[in-house]
């Protein structure tokens, strides 16, 4: 890993974003890694688009604004494809996670991703399916790990599980650690 890894989160406002982001740096922390995980703040109410950050490092991150040149730019809501710049700050060695049922080679073209390394995942229908409700972050999450190796898928599990027992039923928590089963198995990468 360089020395910080930026990741930038676009979605929609009740998307678990945030989370998303937050939980990120919850999981990672543990491991010794300095993490920073925050929302860009507005008006914003739910089903707005919205932002999120969030920066790893092995060291102490003194910066304080927003993550203008992402390594990672996750995509929840595959409705914002077209209306923002998901590529905007990204370098040529940049990896694009995508919410969505479309392939890999499709998104990368169509949004001229090349030569960025582009993943998608189908995480409404797996969420929806594993816990009764469509909502993309932990399957967004795991085909992030899936990406970068940030962590083993299993003890990827082990701190998605303790983190979402802190604030979910034992059912959703459950539905959840399914969702990354079926994450790493079905996400694509091209």
């Amino acid at each position: 890993m360089k020395d910080m890894l930026e990741i930038r989160w676009h979605g929609r406002g009740g998307q678990g974003i945030v989370t998303a982001a937050v939980t990120l740096g919850d999981i990672l922390a543990p491991e010794g890694k300095y993490v920073q995980a925050f929302p860009e703040f507005g008006a914003e109410k739910r089903g707005a688009p919205i932002l999120a950050f969030t920066r790893i490092s092995d060291k102490p991150i003194r910066l304080r604004s927003q993550v203008t040149n992402p390594d990672i730019v996750v995509v929840a809501d595959p409705s914002l494809l077209g209306l923002v710049d998901i590529k905007a700050g990204t370098n040529d060695n940049a990896i694009i996670i995508v919410n969505t049922s479309l392939e890999p080679g499709f998104i990368k073209e169509k949004l001229n991703l090349h030569p960025r390394k582009v993943y998608t995942l189908d995480a409404y229908t797996i969420a929806t399916e594993e816990f009764g409700r469509p909502i993309p972050n932990v399957p967004l999450l795991a085909a992030l790990m899936k990406a970068t190796s940030l962590l083993p898928k299993e003890k990827f599990k082990e701190r998605i599980e303790k983190s979402l027992s802190k604030k979910l039923r034992p059912e959703i928590v459950e539905g959840n650690l399914r969702t990354i089963d079926r994450a790493y198995k079905e996400v694509k990468g091209e």
